[in-house]
């Protein structure tokens, strides 16, 4: 009888620290018992650390939206081809027709010379080569800064070009990045060239609010409508010196001989000793400063 007490008693014992043992594992599998897990490390819980935001330059006077030419003259020989692509609001019968306003060509030409580019976009680039615009976007040898949705005029007598009318430009540039987030372009930049680089007073205040930096450049390729790569080549290589910001064109129709001229281009400034770099390094290295 003593004997039989005794087992009962081991075996109450047994099963409530079997018990306390299964309420500290948690919940699991039915029958199945399991040592309790360890408390997650600091490093398992710390939220990842967002992005660093892309520099851009201080308020100009009166906080009016600021404008950016070129980067530093010292400390590196460092340049920035940029390529505008255009096409107005109203070209697409054009485009259906068969003109092309794209240049997929000099986008390999780039890729396979491994030059880093700023490629100012419109809105309606974007919506009429979204795949290429995409591709684009997603590829970290480039980055995608905003050229208006429409490439109309921010000011009058602009190259013939239709003009904005003040109250619609801000809702313009908007525009142009909603048309980039939904083709897909991850993270354009706080960066905005004005259609034909024309602006004034009037146009820097209207984009205040928007939060971007006016980029301008300091080195015309003259590739718009040029037919000789050559002479285009030679207007960037006579032009450039250590910060240098590069206007080019990323539109078969408006300017075909630019990829030519940038296969040209490339080595002959790689042997001089300058880099390519993208116009949001040439900011950084700015340090807020126009």
């Amino acid at each position: 009888m003593i004997t039989r007490v005794r087992i009962v008693t081991a075996v109450c014992v047994l099963t409530a620290a079997l018990s306390a043992l299964a309420a500290c594992a948690g919940p699991e599998e039915p029958g199945v018992m399991r040592a309790p897990r360890p408390a997650p490390s600091a490093s398992a819980v710390s939220p990842v650390p967002p992005a660093a935001k892309p520099p851009t330059l201080a308020p100009g006077p009166a906080g009016l939206t600021p404008v950016f030419e070129h980067g530093p003259r010292t400390g590196g020989k460092a340049v920035a081809l940029t390529f505008d692509a255009d096409m107005t609001a109203d070209q697409g019968l054009r485009a259906r027709r068969g003109e092309r306003f794209d240049n997929p060509g000099l986008v390999a030409a780039l890729r396979a010379l491994e030059v880093p580019a700023t490629v100012f976009m419109t809105g309606r680039w974007a919506e009429e080569y979204p795949r290429q615009a995409r591709a684009i976007g997603r590829d970290p040898l480039f980055e995608v800064a905003n050229h208006s949705y429409s490439h109309y005029a921010f000011t009058d007598d602009c190259y013939g070009l239709p003009t904005l009318p003040e109250k619609r430009m801000r809702a313009d540039v908007e525009r142009a990045y909603a048309a980039f987030r939904k083709v897909g372009v991850r993270n354009p930049m706080p960066y905005f060239r004005f259609p034909g680089g024309c602006y004034d007073r009037r146009a820097l205040k209207a984009l205040t609010p928007v939060g971007v930096t006016a980029v301008q450049w300091d080195v015309v390729s003259a590739d718009a409508f040029a037919t000789d790569a050559g002479a285009v080549a030679r207007e960037v290589l006579d032009g450039v010196r250590a910060g240098s910001v590069v206007v080019m064109h990323c539109t078969r129709s408006a300017a075909p001989t630019t990829e030519r001229a940038v296969r040209r281009i490339v080595p002959e400034l790689r042997e001089k000793g300058f880099r390519f770099v993208k116009v949001s390094e040439l900011i950084g290295a700015a340090g807020g400063r126009a």
